[in-house]
């Protein structure tokens, strides 16, 4: 672990934006770097693994709180809300870990060949300490980055090893889920990516059933036991979240936030913002901003 730890340490220290994010060329492949505890993070993640190699970190789903430290990996199987926080990072000790985005089309491979039993149906969140295979293959990923000509050519075996370790391992279970053959979880899925792309359109459930090849009642039910979530509650999380984003971010105003996410009232979207954060939209911002100040 120490290897991995050094080499996500290199990236993230060289790449890190102001966030602590660092996008790596290979895609779904994230480092993430913190000086400093953080406040806390609401998300509808994709499906991912989360290696920590340094610090500790909180995620919360519903009323589940779940910790992990340096030598463990969050695992996520489904695209459910959560609230993150890290809880242990310093600038003599930063947080870092490894983030990567888990691949549905490669697990359904993978498990055809893999065979085995069905998938766990357990909670979609879960942690448990990183095996040696997952971290080397992991470490593999990594080091790729320093010969950018051979990334194009090689990543694509190295996520597939990666894949491949995580399925063997203890998480392997939980993970098989996703590759299922037109299993619930795959035909919400599809729904899944309709909504991330239109969140700003209106859209109808009927419409979100026919593509997940559901009837709407059976849809509605389905798509709450894997989000834990109504589509319209998740369509809506998906809107205050980027409309979070863009004024912490990019500046925008309330106003403008809220019309680009696909609100037409102002006042719907203050009173739903601070029923989700805590804070009117205005004043969240501002202190995000007194945040950013005091850690630079």
């Amino acid at each position: 672990m120490n290897e991995l730890r050094d080499a996500v340490r290199f990236h993230a220290e060289a790449h890190a934006g102001v966030d602590g994010v660092s996008p790596t060329p290979i895609p779904g492949l994230t480092t993430v770097r913190a000086t400093a505890p953080s406040g806390l993070v609401h998300a509808i993640p994709r499906p991912l693994a989360c290696l920590v190699v340094q610090g500790a970190k909180r995620v919360t789903m519903g009323d589940r709180d779940f910790d992990f430290s340096a030598g463990d990996t969050l695992l996520i199987t489904a695209d459910v809300p959560t609230v993150s926080q890290i809880t242990r990072a310093s600038r003599a000790a930063p947080y870092y870990s490894l983030v990567v985005e888990l691949d549905a089309a490669l697990i359904a491979d993978l498990v055809t060949q893999m065979g085995g039993g069905k998938p766990d149906a357990a909670a979609p969140l879960r942690v448990d300490s990183t095996d040696r295979e997952t971290a080397d293959a992991a470490l593999r990923l990594l080091r790729l980055l320093d010969r950018p000509q051979a990334v194009p050519m090689l990543h694509g075996a190295l996520l597939r090893e990666f894949h491949y370790w995580l399925l063997a391992g203890k998480l392997g279970p939980a993970i098989r889920r996703l590759g299922w053959p037109d299993g619930q979880a795959a035909r919400v899925a599809r729904a899944v990516a309709l909504l991330r792309r239109d969140f700003a359109k209106p859209l109808r459930v009927d419409d979100l059933a026919d593509v997940a090849g559901m009837s709407a009642s059976s849809f509605h039910q389905h798509f709450r036991a894997v989000t834990s979530l109504s589509p319209l509650q998740f369509q809506k999380r998906l809107r205050l979240i980027e409309a979070r984003r863009l004024m912490q971010a990019e500046g925008a105003s309330a106003g403008n936030a809220a019309f680009a996410v696909g609100y037409e009232s102002v006042h719907q979207f203050t009173r739903e913002y601070g029923r989700m954060f805590g804070l009117p939209p205005v004043r969240d911002a501002k202190a995000a901003r007194g945040k950013i100040r005091v850690a630079a």
